[in-house]
């Protein structure tokens, strides 16, 4: 019985499934966005979001870690130099899930995982443009 188990197995070997996770995850890092079906974004945005939380730590025994857990070397750089910098000020919640409709061959739910990275110009720019635009209106 399955009583409390949270893993899908998406029909593979248990040694299969963990690479596919490890490559998805790696992927998600190198171009920061990726396309897949939604049943494996799920599963991989638990393992992102566990790597980004060591990364935040810093640290050699860190980088080894995620390092066991990346398929390559760059992808460990950029997890530590760009992403977990970026994400100190968060608390959890490093990715997000766009669904993106069926897939036309097998009619599979797509989806992007990308992740939630802050925009720190936006803001700034948006809100002198909305006080001109209200000063205009008086």
């Amino acid at each position: 019985m399955r009583h409390q188990r949270v893993v899908k197995k998406f029909g593979r070997s248990t040694e299969h499934r963990k690479m596919l996770m490890r490559g998805l995850v790696t992927n998600l890092i190198n171009a920061e966005s990726i396309k897949t079906t939604l049943p494996k974004a799920k599963e991989a945005r638990k393992d992102a979001d566990r790597i980004v939380t060591i990364a935040k730590r810093g640290g050699l025994a860190a980088r080894r870690l995620a390092a066991s857990r990346l398929t390559e070397p760059k992808a460990v750089q950029k997890l530590f130099d760009k992403i977990a910098p970026a994400m100190k000020d968060r608390k959890g919640g490093y990715t997000r899930i766009v669904k993106l409709g069926t897939r036309k061959g097998d009619a599979a739910e797509m989806c992007v995982l990308q992740w939630v990275l802050p925009e720190a110009k936006a803001p700034e720019a948006a809100a002198p443009a909305a006080e001109e635009t209200g000063k205009e209106v008086k």
